[in-house]
Order: C-alpha cells, then structure tokens, then sequence
C-alpha cells in the first residue's frame, strides 16, 4: 500500500470528537465561542475560510484581513467525554458545555463575533 493510501485510510479510520472551540483575536479581545461535533474539522474549516477569504462571518473574516492571520489563535476549550450510557447524548451534551464557556469567555455583542448557531454537525 503506497503512503498516500495509507494516509487516506488513517483519516477515514480517524474518529471525530465532538467540542468547544474559540478563535480569538489577540489585537481587540473578541472571541467566536462554539461548538462542533467534529471540533479539528470545524477548526480547519474556518482557518481555511479566512485565509482563502471565504469565511461567512463578515466581522471575523474584516478583521483577520486587518490584524492578520499571526493575532489570531485557534483553540480547542473542551471536549465533550464519551459515555457508554446508551441514553447519552453527546449533542445535547455539547450545547451545554458550549452555553457554559460562552459564560466564561467574552463573546457577545462588540466583545464577539456572535453567530446565530452554536453547534456545528
């Protein structure tokens, strides 16, 4: 198997785990807080989107072309922990712990870059 077959593999093989993310922008303090049941795919996404100028968030996207891709962090707050119990439910789960960090990180109003979803599939 040649290493582009096995690297293919490998990501499709690779589970995604559901989390709480931000994107700060380390120049004016705003933040963008959410949630995504595939927390790095929706962390590389919008990487993508911004230095591509594709990003749907017209504030984030007017600012990363301002200060720059090198005042921006990328982070992961918390990962939503797998459960065995089959009356789990790691989307519900997840909305919460991204209501409970939107409490404790700045990101509303001219503090944030607010996005009408919270949790992306």
């Amino acid at each position: 198997m040649t290493n582009k077959h096995m690297l293919k593999r490998q990501y499709l093989e690779t589970k995604t785990r559901a989390g709480v993310y931000a994107i700060r922008n380390q120049i004016t303090g705003r933040a963008l807080v959410a949630g995504s049941t595939n927390v790095q795919g929706t962390l590389n996404r919008h990487h993508f989107e911004l230095r591509h100028g594709l990003h749907r968030n017209a504030k984030l996207a007017q600012e990363w072309a301002l200060h720059g891709e090198t005042n921006f962090l990328f982070e992961v707050l918390d990962m939503v922990k797998p459960s065995e119990d089959p009356a789990f439910n790691a989307v519900q789960e997840l909305e919460i712990l991204v209501s409970l960090w939107r409490q404790e990180i700045p990101c509303h109003g001219e503090l944030g870059y607010d996005e009408a979803r919270r949790v992306a599939q």
